[in-house]
């Protein structure tokens, strides 16, 4: 691997970015590895793009590709990949939530099993976090209708640390159609389709928000599963996807 890109999508967290990207940046060079950090501001009401203007002058590797109008975190994503030059690409959630000394990890099990996808899950038996009885629940029941729906064996998909064969993840974001929830599965799916490894790791979640378990509301399920059967069928039936 000759370089490692990893984006970090922001919105309004201008009280933090700089010291996330400052821890971020001190993992990864501790790994010896070339990287940069593809932080993107995704249209933030608050100080987020200042605060990542200030990083990418003096912290090494932080690279500023934000945009002012608010996309959503799997636009945000989808920017960065299409900003990535990695052989690797990968991102991480900018409040921290998940650590990022979990990604030395993740590149390391990628290099040495020859798996392209790698994916952070809280419910790997070996993940460090409390789980609520509904959101368990909710995360089993996308299992079941994934694994019917598309062959994909992952228990959790939406755990935001991922990292992706660079090729790979950059043919699937050009023909990515959901920037929402379900942004994730659609590009599992993909992965999938394409003949992909995915190997599943455990995480350690530290909550820095005050009601992190509720920010996914009834609503939001109801889309995602709607737009989890509009993949489906854009894949498997109408094969819209040109893979």
């Amino acid at each position: 691997m000759n370089l490692f890109s990893l984006i970090v999508p922001a919105y309004n967290e201008g009280d933090h970015i700089y010291d996330n990207l400052r821890e971020i940046s001190d993992t990864l060079s501790g790994t010896g590895i070339d990287y940069e950090i593809l932080a993107v501001n995704d249209g933030s009401r608050d100080n987020t793009g200042a605060e990542i203007e200030r990083a990418s002058k003096f912290i090494r590797g932080v690279k500023d590709c934000g945009y002012d109008v608010n996309r959503g975190k799997g636009g945000a994503i989808l920017h960065g990949i299409r900003n990535s030059k990695g052989d690797v690409v990968g991102f991480i959630d900018a409040d921290l939530e998940l650590p990022a000394r979990l990604l030395p990890d993740f590149l390391d099990v990628m290099q040495k099993e020859g798996c392209r996808v790698v994916i952070g899950s809280k419910m790997h038996k070996d993940s460090k976090v409390e789980y609520p009885a509904l959101r368990k629940f909710v995360s089993w029941g996308y299992y079941v209708m994934l694994k019917i729906l598309f062959g994909l064996k992952c228990k959790d998909t939406q755990t935001g640390i991922k990292i992706y064969e660079g090729d790979l993840l950059r043919t699937i974001g050009s023909v990515q159609r959901i920037s929402s929830y379900a942004f994730d599965i659609e590009q599992l799916a993909l992965a999938h389709y394409k003949g992909a490894d995915i190997r599943e790791m455990p995480v350690e979640v530290h909550y820095v928000r005050t009601g992190s378990f509720s920010r996914i509301r009834i609503g939001s399920i109801f889309k995602m599963f709607f737009d989890t059967i509009n993949i489906w069928w854009n894949l498997r039936v109408r094969k819209k996807y040109g893979l």
